[in-house]
């Protein structure tokens, strides 16, 4: 007889790029506003804002290449792409200078938002959960271990949808560098090997339908497509 009332769901995971090891996901956090131009164009003061951070669930994981699905409650769905940052080594209170060890790799993610419920969660002082952390919200690419990559402190960072350009910017236009975000987050939470964490967006996030097909590239790390359907 099982020890459980119902089996339990398959375990979450992330491909790492030429290994067959694959790299289970315990959490997703994500960096708001981490590049000055998106801070500005969705109303905040770069000069002035520390970081802050919100979840999605592990769940929410897309592996890129997957379709993704058009979310419900929605009319308008937005693209992010980001820098993932995948943990292999947590803890808490960790130092800026001693963060990079805390990394197993990079990935290029896709953190898509229902702006409307977002927009209203803003105006009546509410949460972002409903806007975040929907299902199918996190797309990933493969992992690429930082063991063959570096840390990469600056690249370009592009989306095009459906061919277009949308967004482009470079991660030396990060505010907080991963180090930073690091150290800042596990003062806040007790951070552990299979948490992924979101670093921000450059400037153009803009609307999806379905049937976009979407290609976000990190010089140095990798890419990530997927279709909205």
């Amino acid at each position: 007889m099982s020890e459980y009332v119902f089996p339990p769901p398959a375990p979450v995971y992330v491909t790492v790029h030429g290994h067959a090891e694959k790299f289970p996901v315990r959490r997703v956090f994500c960096v708001g506003r981490n590049y000055a131009a998106h801070a500005r164009e969705m109303g905040g003061d770069p000069s002035r804002e520390p970081p802050f951070f919100f979840s999605k669930p592990a769940d929410a994981v897309i592996r890129g290449g997957a379709d993704t699905p058009f979310p419900p409650a929605t009319h308008n769905l937005h693209h992010e792409v980001e820098l993932v940052v995948a943990l292999g080594r947590g803890g808490a209170e960790i130092a800026p200078e001693a963060a990079l060890g805390h990394v197993f790799g990079y990935a290029v993610g896709l953190d898509l938002t229902r702006r409307d419920l977002q927009d209203e969660a803003k105006a009546l002082r509410r949460s972002w959960d409903m806007a975040k952390g929907f299902d199918a919200s996190a797309v990933v690419g493969e992992i690429a271990p930082a063991a063959e990559i570096g840390h990469p402190g600056e690249g370009r960072i592009v989306l095009s949808v459906n061919g277009e350009p949308r967004q482009a910017g470079d991660l030396g236009d990060q505010i907080w560098a991963v180090p930073e975000v690091i150290a800042a987050l596990s003062r806040l939470v007790r951070l552990a090997p299979g948490d992924l964490i979101f670093t921000g967006t450059p400037e153009g996030a803009g609307p999806l339908h379905r049937g976009d097909e979407l290609l976000g590239e990190i010089a140095g790390v990798g890419s990530v497509r997927t279709k909205i359907v």
